[in-house]
């Protein structure tokens, strides 16, 4: 199978990039800085595009058997300390989402082969600050930002089921990798001994370790039976409190700090609510088709990663 990755040097990109390729599949990445992402193994081409039109590789979209759509600036940027959400930020962040979208539609518009499998990104953001409600994939959409973002983000390539594709929908949590995305400023923190809880602590943190993310990804590919929404989330979620003080131990650390609540909101504004706020999701039709878990349990997870 060859699979099409948009936003495929990212961290999820390149996780899934290497599970498909350990796994016998051809991989397609698009690029908007192809040569620096040229370093890839066997198996791994890398096509660059505009992210806004198909000019250039349109042409790419026969050769694939599924595309997964991942494209889309990223909500903190390299820092999640510079995350605050200007107006002009916002409108990058929607606009990378929706644009790019749009361009993979009309590829598979006008593809002679089209393929058959869509994977859109999205985020457990769609269901707003929920405190500890259980939220499967049929809870209801949420409010704010982020609620409202990947509402409109998962409805931007709807169209490719009336072309006779089977899309698929994930929502995915705080992604945990040991190099990459937020963990190391969470491992970061409890290193310098200044580990503890932010704001309250009740709100929940609903985690995937990277390699579930990458082979969870591959299996929604390969099974026909999947469709529609899925929570890309590790069965047992943690509230920030419990995440800090699992940490902490895994670390050989304390967790006695706090960050209150109105410093993040002033560094921060609206931004804030990414850390001060959480979702208590569960990944009910991913178990239910019977993807199994290799990282259940944070504690194992974070072993792992340090």
């Amino acid at each position: 199978m060859q699979v099409l990755i948009s936003g495929g040097s990212g961290l999820i990109g390149q996780a899934v990039t290497k599970e498909l390729v350990r796994n016998g599949h051809g991989v397609v990445i698009l690029s908007r800085n192809a040569a620096n992402v040229a370093d890839q193994p066997a198996g791994v081409r890398v096509v660059g595009w505009d992210a806004k039109t198909t000019e250039g590789w349109g042409q790419v979209m026969n050769e694939v058997d599924a595309v997964v759509h991942l494209a889309g600036v990223s909500l903190s940027g390299s820092n999640p300390f510079n995350m605050r959400w200007t107006a002009k930020k916002k409108k990058a962040i929607r606009d990378s989402r929706l644009q790019t979208g749009a361009a993979l539609q009309q590829a598979i518009r006008e593809a002679k082969t089209p393929p058959k499998v869509f994977i859109q990104s999205s985020a457990i953001g769609y269901y707003g600050a929920r405190g500890g409600e259980v939220l499967r994939e049929d809870a209801s959409l949420g409010t704010g930002f982020l609620a409202e973002l990947s509402k409109e983000w998962e409805d931007s390539t709807r169209e490719v089921e009336a072309l006779g594709l089977r899309r698929v929908v994930i929502r995915t949590g705080l992604v945990l990798d040991g190099e990459d995305g937020a963990f190391p400023f969470f491992k970061l923190q409890y290193a310098l001994f200044a580990g503890g809880r932010i704001g309250s602590g009740k709100q929940y943190y609903s985690w995937i370790h990277i390699d579930d993310m990458g082979k969870a990804i591959r299996f929604l590919i390969e099974n026909d039976e999947a469709e529609g929404v899925f929570n890309l989330t590790a069965p047992n979620p943690e509230t920030n409190r419990d995440f800090g003080k699992i940490l902490g131990k895994v670390m050989g650390r304390p967790s006695l700090m706090v960050v209150p609540a109105f410093l993040l909101n002033l560094v921060l504004e609206e931004a804030s609510s990414v850390v001060l706020t959480g979702q208590n999701v569960v990944p009910d039709k991913l178990l239910k088709l019977g993807y199994s878990f290799e990282y259940t349990e944070l504690k194992s997870a974070l072993r792992d990663m340090l």
